[in-house]
């Protein structure tokens, strides 16, 4: 692979006052070079540079994408200053994936499909094998395809699907250890015994419960009480209930609810249930033992019923005192704001541990109702956006009774 020319980016000692580049004898040709790969040609740029060697085939596939210009539909059409573009041909466009991923890294090329999927349409051609083949599989073109669902044509489903599960076990192998682990000893700690075999004793415990049996003479303590765990219970310790908000503004978070679903749903001390819902609302439970059936089970878009949802796992909940509820979504309610709150007030006062995400993704600040956010977080909900490293740590302290811990900067 190429080097990354987007470290090559010009910097700001770079620009002179009049906003060109600044003649350097150290580098005058390489600035040059930079300018012309962000500016795109054409004569405005100033720079003289003509790209060469793999510079030329790197900036037909830029120009292919971000080339300005502007249809008779006011949309951006790909080449219009840079003598490129798509097109609506299958070839092209697989020609111009195989090219970015030969010239660009991994993570560039994911950003560079997206935009391509905005700007120039490409979703529609997500609908052909031959496509699904080409692209670079990421959550983000998972949520593309699960809003393509209804469209696609059955030759394209199981293309689709493989695409879908490649995505998906990236990340069950990238996140289910640690969940499993770190809501397993929550879960535990609550289980502890005073009479622990030897390799269940919780020994900070029983050393902190017995210093005043310290024998300075041995420099050793001498228990009188041991404190431990008890074996792992067959039984339900508790419930989660995830209720995810499935409008199109929460693509990402849709899929990484769905991994998250089937771990949770994989133990056997958890009673697992995952509700999805837009203005309707879909109870997925049944399908938790394969995330992508999960996934194929959701209709990203539509509006959002936020107060239907909550009614609904309301409904569910029978031991609401061992019960978490964790709620995602950006909380613009299309249905009626007063009876939401009072579902969660009513929930809450029953026991229930309430928890808003939201986001749960990678991608940043999220956009969200922030008065719907605050309204929660008055009545003991915290609301926040969440990545899905942090996940696990958050359900552990719901599921304890805990403190949440709240990221830095991602409460409303």
């Amino acid at each position: 692979m190429t080097e990354d020319w987007t470290a090559q980016a010009p910097q700001a000692s770079d620009v002179s006052e009049g906003g060109g580049p600044v003649p350097d004898s150290r580098g005058e040709e390489e600035r040059l070079r930079r300018w012309r790969m962000v500016l795109g040609g054409g004569p405005a740029d100033g720079t003289g540079y003509v790209p060469t060697g793999n510079d030329a085939p790197m900036d037909r596939a830029l120009a292919a994408l971000y080339g300005r210009g502007e249809g008779r539909d006011g949309r951006l059409k790909a080449g219009a200053e840079r003598g490129a573009g798509l097109g609506g041909s299958a070839p092209s466009v697989a020609r111009w994936l195989g090219d970015i991923r030969t010239y660009f890294p991994s993570s560039v090329v994911q950003v560079m499909q997206r935009d391509a999927i905005d700007r120039l349409g490409l979703a529609a051609l997500l609908l052909e094998p031959e496509m699904l083949e080409a692209v670079e599989a990421d959550v983000h073109l998972v949520g593309t395809l699960l809003s393509l669902n209804k469209a696609m044509p059955e030759e394209t489903k199981e293309t689709a699907r493989a695409v879908v599960r490649k995505v998906v076990e990236e990340l069950e192998k990238r996140l289910a250890s640690r969940t499993r682990t770190t809501l397993t000893g929550a879960l535990d700690r609550s289980a502890r015994i005073s009479r622990p075999r030897h390799h269940d004793i919780d020994w900070n415990r029983t050393i902190a419960a017995n210093l005043r049996h310290y024998l300075p003479e041995y420099r050793t303590i001498v228990p009188e009480r041991l404190i431990g765990y008890g074996r792992a219970s067959q039984a339900v310790k508790k419930e989660v209930v995830l209720c995810v908000d499935q409008s199109g503004s929460m693509a990402a978070s849709v899929v990484y609810a769905s991994v998250f679903g089937a771990v949770l749903a994989s133990m056997r001390s958890l009673a697992t249930r995952l509700v999805v819902f837009d203005t309707a609302v879909v109870d997925l439970t049944d399908k938790l033992e394969d995330p992508v059936d999960v996934l194929f089970g959701t209709q990203l878009g539509g509006g959002t019923d936020i107060n239907r949802a909550l009614a609904y796992c309301q409904s569910r909940i029978t031991r609401p005192a061992d019960t978490v509820v964790v709620l995602i979504s950006d909380l613009y309610e299309g249905g009626i704001k007063d009876e939401m709150l009072k579902r969660v007030a009513a929930m809450k006062a029953a026991g229930v541990q309430f928890v808003t995400l939201l986001a749960l993704s990678d991608e940043g600040a999220p956009s969200y109702d922030r008065e719907h956010a605050a309204a929660l977080a008055a009545l003991g909900a915290p609301a926040f956006a969440c990545t899905p490293d942090l996940f696990p740590g958050v359900m552990a302290a719901a599921l304890e009774k805990g403190t949440i811990p709240i990221p830095e900067g991602a409460a409303a």
